[in-house]
């Protein structure tokens, strides 16, 4: 039977790429240092998926086993006879898991040619590769040349909405019926994995930036419009008309960049747009605005959600009117509970916002699209 070590053993673990490796004929071993979670998953060697839908159906995940990530022997031994290693476990824990990874590497590469995926599904750009560095720094030189030869870090996009779970069976996991799994072909070492979910192609880019642009910038818009409108939940949010007309306001800025950026056909992104919409309004997903707007910091940084596709929608002359206006709500963003909201507004308070806009977004006072974002700002 095929071996699969996924790193993270939570809902998006479980419910998501968990549920698909075993789907595709893999035993999936955990990794996970939660060891609560761990007992758990070896005492009952399974657990239900539920979709989040009326009459909601659910399937059993069976002959799953776990192990403690900080034991990085045993992982490194699973890591050297694994057919595939994936992760889902955050952009910022990936640093974390990288030596025990490194060491099932090793000692893969000194008693097998034969080659491993390592796949990151996580919300970011570039998962795979940011976790390859990370990896090779515990790398000697004669390891890393036979990595070069051996081992993949093919980049993908993945996207399912996992709600705020209410089980009080631990394992059992709600996830949405839509998923996307996309991996760049180029990038794989040897055969492709056969797995019946994920979509390979030649570039990973252009899809990397649909999901971020329109999934990640629409759940941002509605969760900071909402916010300052007195929204508690996305679905909430979709019910008010003038935070949709925005969000699909949004959007069509997006879109439009994304079919003149990378020749996505127009009609197909519009009806994309519209699902991820349906998606947002589904009361059976329902998340906290709060939770969704968290981290504004780094969720307006030059290269994200908010800033990223405004600046290049306004290099391409499309002018991102409902973009701005979502950039000065996530400014003005205040939960008490977010520490980077906190720090926003403090420095707005001291120095004002001409002087924390360029500080926050990396966005030149002497681009139109600041002016834009300040009126906005200066009109409350």
């Amino acid at each position: 039977m095929l071996q699969a070590v996924h790193f993270g053993a939570g809902n998006i673990g479980r419910g998501f790429i968990g549920q698909l490796l075993h789907q595709a004929g893999y035993e999936v071993l955990f990794v996970d240092v939660n060891q609560e979670l761990v007992d758990e998953l070896n005492r009952r060697r399974s657990y239900e998926v539920e979709l989040a839908t009326e009459g909601a159906s659910s399937s059993v995940v069976d002959g799953v086993r776990a192990i403690s990530g900080r034991d990085v022997q045993v992982v490194a031994q699973a890591i050297a006879q694994a057919d595939l290693v994936t992760t889902a476990v955050g952009p910022h824990v990936l640093p974390h898991i990288a030596e025990a990874i490194a060491s099932g590497i090793s000692l893969r590469t000194k008693a097998s040619a034969e080659p491993l995926n390592i796949i990151a599904c996580e919300n970011m750009i570039g998962g795979s590769e940011h976790l390859k560095e990370h990896v090779y720094d515990f790398l000697g030189e004669a390891d890393r040349k036979l990595a070069d030869k051996q081992i993949g870090f093919p980049n993908a996009a993945v996207d399912r909405i996992v709600p705020i779970q209410q089980h009080d069976d631990k394992l059992r996991v709600t996830v949405e019926p839509f998923y996307e799994w996309v991996v760049d072909r180029s990038q794989v070492v040897g055969e492709a994995p056969a797995i019946n979910g994920i979509t390979y192609v030649a570039g990973i880019w252009p899809y990397i930036e649909r999901k971020l642009f329109t999934v990640n910038t629409g759940h941002a818009v509605l969760a900071y419009l909402g916010y300052l409108r007195g929204k508690s939940t996305i679905d909430e949010a979709m019910r008010d008309e003038s935070i949709l007309a925005a969000t699909r306001g949004a959007l069509s800025e997006t879109g439009a960049l994304l079919v003149q950026k990378h020749g996505f056909d127009a009609q197909t992104m519009a009806k994309y747009r519209e699902k991820i919409l349906e998606r947002f309004s589904n009361p059976l997903l329902s998340d906290q605005v709060t939770r969704v707007a968290r981290n504004p910091i780094r969720k307006l940084s030059p290269d994200d959600r908010l800033v990223g596709p405004a600046m290049q929608c306004a290099e391409k002359g499309i002018v991102p009117e409902n973009l701005a206006l979502a950039i000065a709500a996530a400014l003005r963003f205040d939960d008490p509970a977010d520490s980077e909201a906190q720090r926003i507004q403090a420095d707005a308070e001291q120095a004002g916002w001409e002087q924390i806009l360029p500080k926050y977004t990396g966005i030149p006072l002497t681009h139109p699209l600041a002016a834009m974002i300040l009126g906005h700002l200066e009109s409350r």
